[in-house]
C-alpha cells in the first residue's frame, strides 16, 4: 500500500483529502503544522507528499524547498496545493522542487489523478542509460546530472525528464500531449500549461542552451541545433 502524506493545516481540506484517497486505498498519514514536516517525513517515508504552500510554522516553499535539497528525501514526489492561482507562485513551487501544483478549490479526482500520474512516472525507470551529449552539455542518466562544460545544472526530477526526452528527439516537433504523457504521465489540454511552466524554468537554468528549446506553434517543443 503506497503511503501519502498530506501537509495541510485546514482541517476541513485535510479531512477531505485523507478520506479520498483512503477510498482509493492508500494509506494515509496528516499534519497540520509546518515545523512538523521535515520530521514526518523522515519517520513515515511516504511514497508522496501533498504538501499546502501557506502553513502556520514553516511554508509550504521551505519545506519543499528542504525536502528536495536532501539525499534521502530529494526522490520524493511532492504535489502542491495552494489557494494562490497566480503563475509566479507556480513558477516559484517548480523552482523549488514540486513535482505538480493544484489550486483550490479542486476536485479530489483530479488530486487522485494528478498524485497516481505522478507516481506512475517517479517509478517508471524510462529514462535513457547511456549519456547524451550536445556540444558542451553532458546528461548522465545514472547520476541524474547535467552539466555544461565544468559547470553543474541543478534540474528537479521533472525539468531533467523533459530535457532528456527533447534531447531524445532533436529535431522534432513534440506535441504537447505526448510530452505530457512522456514526462507527466498523463495527457489533457487542462494540464498544459504545466510544460509552459516547466519550459520557461528549463530555458533559464540552461542560460545560452535554452536557445535550442523551441515554440512549435500549434504542436508542442522542439529542441534543434547541432
Amino acid at each position: 500500500m503506497q503511503k501519502i502524506l498530506v501537509i495541510e493545516d485546514d482541517m476541513n481540506i485535510r479531512d477531505l483529502v485523507s478520506y479520498n484517497f483512503k477510498q482509493e486505498n492508500f494509506e494515509v498519514s496528516v499534519i497540520s503544522h509546518g515545523s512538523d514536516a521535515i520530521r514526518a517525513v523522515r519517520n513515515i517515508k511516504p511514497d508522496l507528499i501533498i504538501l499546502d504552500i501557506m502553513l502556520p510554522g514553516k511554508s509550504g516553499l521551505d519545506i519543499c524547498r528542504e525536502i528536495k535539497a536532501k539525499e534521502e528525501t530529494s526522490s520524493i514526489p511532492v504535489i502542491m496545493l495552494t489557494a494562490k492561482s497566480e503563475e509566479v507562485d507556480r513558477i516559484v513551487g517548480f523552482e523549488v522542487g514540486a513535482d505538480d501544483y493544484v489550486t483550490k478549490p479542486f476536485s479530489p479526482r483530479e488530486l487522485i489523478l494528478r498524485a497516481r500520474s505522478v507516481l506512475k512516472r517517479t517509478a517508471r525507470n524510462d529514462l535513457p542509460k547511456k549519456t547524451i551529449k550536445f556540444k558542451d552539455m553532458v546528461i548522465d542518466p545514472e547520476k541524474h546530472s547535467v552539466s555544461i562544460g565544468k559547470k553543474e545544472i541543478e534540474l528537479t526530477l521533472t525539468e531533467f525528464k523533459l530535457l532528456t526526452f527533447l534531447l531524445q528527439n532533436k529535431e522534432k516537433a513534440i506535441p504537447r500531449e505526448k510530452i505530457l504523457d512522456h514526462v507527466w504521465g498523463y495527457s489533457s489540454d487542462v494540464f498544459s500549461r504545466t510544460i509552459d511552466t516547466h519550459i520557461t524554468r528549463l530555458r533559464e537554468k540552461l542560460k545560452d542552451y535554452g536557445k535550442h528549446l523551441h515554440s512549435v506553434r500549434g504542436v508542442g517543443y522542439s529542441w534543434k541545433g547541432k
